[in-house]
């Protein structure tokens, strides 16, 4: 599924699209109303194993990307025009940038590409937080889909078992074990008057 895209390579579908194919693939695999043949079944499991490998080599290549960009950031101010290159490819294929490369630009602004670029890093920083913001999961609510259209009154939680009292009583350590009795002295035979 990777196809040449310039020096870094790429996918032709996106993320949501090969979701999308995917589930189809196992749709029609397991739910056809005719049949399908044996060489249309081996077909649909090499596209899907084809459609999953070009996703883990996506995440190893965004991956080693990152690392890559992480590399850069940590050789500036050296490294200048590599991290520059990086951080502008990295943004448009949808990288959000990290606080630490926005310190890293803050330092550099007195480049004109840098200083362009921390403004363009602030958008999609500042995007990224209201859009995570906007779409916190509301709390949960229970489905009304009862007969009648109504909630069925909450039963109490049932009180938890208690294991059944055996018959006798558990012995104490006393009756397990009775105390030991002193040993009395044996009798003397004939003492000796002294």
């Amino acid at each position: 599924m990777p196809t040449p895209y310039g020096s870094r390579g790429g996918m032709a579908f996106s993320a949501a699209e090969l979701h999308v194919l995917r589930r189809s693939l196992a749709r029609a695999l397991q739910s056809s109303s005719a049949p399908l043949a044996a060489e249309e079944v081996q077909d649909c499991l090499r596209l899907a194993q084809s459609v999953d490998d070009a996703v883990r080599e996506a995440g190893r290549l965004r991956a080693f990307l990152l690392d890559d960009l992480a590399r850069y950031r940590a050789a500036l101010p050296g490294s200048l025009t590599g991290y520059l290159e990086l951080l502008r490819d990295a943004l448009a294929a949808g990288y959000e940038p990290t606080p630490d490369d926005l310190a890293a630009l803050r330092a550099l602004r007195a480049n004109r590409a840098a200083a362009a670029l921390l403004e363009r890093a602030r958008e999609v920083a500042g995007r990224s937080v209201r859009r995570r913001l906007t779409t916190t999961p509301a709390p949960r609510t229970r489905l009304m889909a009862l007969a009648g259209g109504r909630e069925e009154p909450r039963k109490p939680a049932p009180a938890p078992e208690q294991p059944p009292r055996p018959e006798r009583p558990v012995p104490t350590p006393g009756e397990v074990f009775p105390p030991r009795r002193k040993p009395t002295p044996p009798p003397a035979a004939g003492r000796a008057a002294g």
